[in-house]
């Protein structure tokens, strides 16, 4: 089941034809934009902080996702998050010299914030993770199970632990949109 109306939540923005599903959890919704054609499904949790999140037209979520920080993060349109898929803006400090965990007072921590960039036609695999200060750009595609801690150029596939770029994408993306958009527009 979907949540009947969206608009309730209290989204900064929200655009036409959203469905999130009434499994899903949001956090600081007056923080987050959605664009239009938008599917977020069940067990999804997203948290936004205070730099917020923007998700753009024609994104699918799929079960249990999740995009949590304080930094920015950026859906750009046509992206896609496959199942188990975590976008981290945030992330403590595991070195040892910080204590870790929300419980803990700011003092003594070491938290670490920075914006995520998902760009256009960007689809990202089954259980991989994107760690803050990350820039996917257009067109490329994540592999399953990866770790994703540095920026991935237009075009490109990555895959593993840490993420490495294996081969190119195919270019016939951008001819693809362009045919989808006519093909709506009728």
């Amino acid at each position: 089941m979907f949540i009947k109306d969206v608009e309730s939540i209290g989204f900064k923005n929200v655009g036409k034809n959203v469905l999130i599903s009434d499994k899903s959890t949001i956090y600081n919704a007056k923080n987050i934009e959605i664009g239009d054609n938008v599917r977020i499904d069940d067990f999804c949790v997203i948290s936004a902080g205070d730099g917020g999140i923007k998700i753009g037209n024609n994104i699918h979520i799929a079960v249990f996702s999740s995009m949590i920080g304080n930094g920015r993060i950026v859906m750009s349109d046509f992206s896609g998050l496959s199942s188990r898929v975590s976008i981290y803006s945030s992330t403590d400090d595991y070195s040892g010299d910080y204590l870790t965990n929300p419980t803990i007072d700011k003092k003594f921590t070491n938290v670490i914030s920075g914006d995520v960039y998902i760009g256009k036609h960007v689809i990202i695999g089954a259980g991989s993770i994107v760690l803050p200060n990350v820039k996917i750009n257009d067109y490329s595609s994540v592999g399953a199970l990866s770790l994703v801690n540095k920026n991935v150029d237009e075009f490109k596939i990555v895959a593993g632990v840490p993420a490495k770029e294996i081969k190119n994408r195919n270019k016939n993306l951008k001819k693809l949109e362009k045919d989808f958009l006519k093909y709506i527009k009728k």
